[in-house]
Protein backbone atom coordinates (compact mmCIF):
# COMPACT_ATOMS: atom_id res chain seq x y z
CA UNK A 1 0.00 0.00 0.00
CA UNK A 2 1.12 3.23 -1.02
CA UNK A 3 1.97 5.81 1.84
CA UNK A 4 3.23 9.67 1.51
CA UNK A 5 3.65 11.49 4.48
CA UNK A 6 4.23 14.95 3.86
CA UNK A 7 5.51 17.38 7.33
CA UNK A 8 7.10 20.33 8.42
CA UNK A 9 4.87 22.89 7.35
CA UNK A 10 3.81 25.66 9.50
CA UNK A 11 3.30 29.65 9.93
CA UNK A 12 5.91 31.40 8.74
CA UNK A 13 6.39 35.46 8.30
CA UNK A 14 6.83 36.58 4.86
CA UNK A 15 10.89 36.02 3.97
CA UNK A 16 11.06 33.55 6.38
CA UNK A 17 12.14 29.47 5.55
CA UNK A 18 10.85 25.69 5.62
CA UNK A 19 11.78 22.67 5.58
CA UNK A 20 9.10 19.94 4.36
CA UNK A 21 9.41 16.42 4.36
CA UNK A 22 7.71 13.51 2.50
CA UNK A 23 8.27 9.83 4.12
CA UNK A 24 7.27 7.39 1.01
CA UNK A 25 6.30 4.10 1.16
CA UNK A 26 5.00 1.11 -0.46
CA UNK A 27 6.46 1.24 -3.81
CA UNK A 28 10.23 1.41 -4.74
CA UNK A 29 10.96 4.75 -3.99
CA UNK A 30 14.66 4.81 -5.48
CA UNK A 31 13.57 4.28 -9.52
CA UNK A 32 10.80 7.35 -9.29
CA UNK A 33 11.26 10.74 -9.77
CA UNK A 34 9.57 12.27 -7.22
CA UNK A 35 7.61 15.93 -7.48
CA UNK A 36 6.22 18.47 -4.84
CA UNK A 37 2.78 19.71 -5.71
CA UNK A 38 0.64 22.41 -3.73
CA UNK A 39 -3.31 23.44 -3.86
CA UNK A 40 -4.29 26.62 -2.62
CA UNK A 41 -7.60 27.57 -1.25
CA UNK A 42 -10.23 27.91 -4.44
CA UNK A 43 -7.46 26.84 -7.13
CA UNK A 44 -5.82 23.46 -8.52
CA UNK A 45 -3.04 21.79 -7.24
CA UNK A 46 -0.19 22.83 -9.49
CA UNK A 47 3.10 21.36 -9.40
CA UNK A 48 6.32 23.38 -7.78
CA UNK A 49 9.47 21.04 -8.77
CA UNK A 50 10.65 17.73 -9.36
CA UNK A 51 13.38 15.77 -8.85
CA UNK A 52 14.72 12.95 -10.87
CA UNK A 53 16.28 9.46 -9.45
CA UNK A 54 19.37 11.60 -10.90
CA UNK A 55 18.55 14.37 -9.00
CA UNK A 56 18.41 16.89 -11.36
CA UNK A 57 15.25 19.35 -10.56
CA UNK A 58 13.25 21.59 -12.15
CA UNK A 59 10.75 24.20 -10.64
CA UNK A 60 8.04 26.00 -11.62
CA UNK A 61 8.63 29.70 -12.04
CA UNK A 62 7.00 31.06 -9.25
CA UNK A 63 9.27 29.05 -6.82
CA UNK A 64 12.71 29.18 -8.99
CA UNK A 65 15.49 30.48 -6.88
CA UNK A 66 13.94 30.37 -4.02
CA UNK A 67 12.82 26.73 -3.19
CA UNK A 68 14.68 23.54 -3.57
CA UNK A 69 14.13 19.93 -3.81
CA UNK A 70 16.10 17.05 -2.77
CA UNK A 71 15.81 13.02 -1.87
CA UNK A 72 17.44 10.92 0.21
CA UNK A 73 16.96 7.20 -1.20
CA UNK A 74 18.09 5.42 1.90
CA UNK A 75 14.94 7.15 3.86
CA UNK A 76 12.63 7.09 0.92
CA UNK A 77 12.35 10.82 1.59
CA UNK A 78 12.26 14.01 -0.62
CA UNK A 79 12.62 17.20 0.91
CA UNK A 80 11.68 20.71 0.05
CA UNK A 81 13.30 23.68 0.80
CA UNK A 82 11.91 26.80 0.61
CA UNK A 83 13.10 30.18 1.65
CA UNK A 84 11.99 33.71 1.12
CA UNK A 85 8.14 32.65 1.79
CA UNK A 86 5.89 34.85 0.21
CA UNK A 87 2.16 35.54 1.29
CA UNK A 88 1.11 33.53 -2.23
CA UNK A 89 3.36 30.66 -1.38
CA UNK A 90 0.13 29.89 1.45
CA UNK A 91 -0.86 26.34 0.38
CA UNK A 92 -1.35 22.76 1.44
CA UNK A 93 1.74 21.04 -0.01
CA UNK A 94 1.93 17.18 -1.02
CA UNK A 95 4.23 14.93 -2.83
CA UNK A 96 3.91 12.36 -5.23
CA UNK A 97 5.70 10.22 -7.48
CA UNK A 98 5.79 10.81 -11.18
CA UNK A 99 4.99 8.93 -14.46
CA UNK A 100 8.17 7.91 -16.20
CA UNK A 101 9.19 10.56 -18.80
CA UNK A 102 6.34 12.52 -17.89
CA UNK A 103 5.77 15.18 -14.98
CA UNK A 104 2.18 13.67 -14.00
CA UNK A 105 1.34 12.45 -10.58
CA UNK A 106 1.85 8.77 -10.65
CA UNK A 107 -0.03 7.41 -7.39
CA UNK A 108 -4.23 8.41 -7.86
CA UNK A 109 -3.89 8.28 -3.65
CA UNK A 110 -2.37 11.72 -2.12
CA UNK A 111 -1.05 12.17 1.44
CA UNK A 112 -2.77 14.47 3.64
CA UNK A 113 -0.09 16.97 2.92
CA UNK A 114 1.28 19.65 4.86
CA UNK A 115 0.30 23.37 5.21
CA UNK A 116 1.99 26.15 4.81
CA UNK A 117 1.13 29.79 5.99
CA UNK A 118 2.95 32.83 4.97
CA UNK A 119 1.81 35.41 6.71
CA UNK A 120 2.97 38.48 8.97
Amino acid sequence: QVQLVESGGGLVQPGGSLRLSCAASGFIFNIYAMGWYRQAPGKQRELVGTITIRRSTKYADAVKGRFTISRDNAKNTVYLQMNSLKPEDTAAYYCNALTPGGNSSLFSSWGQGTQVTVSS
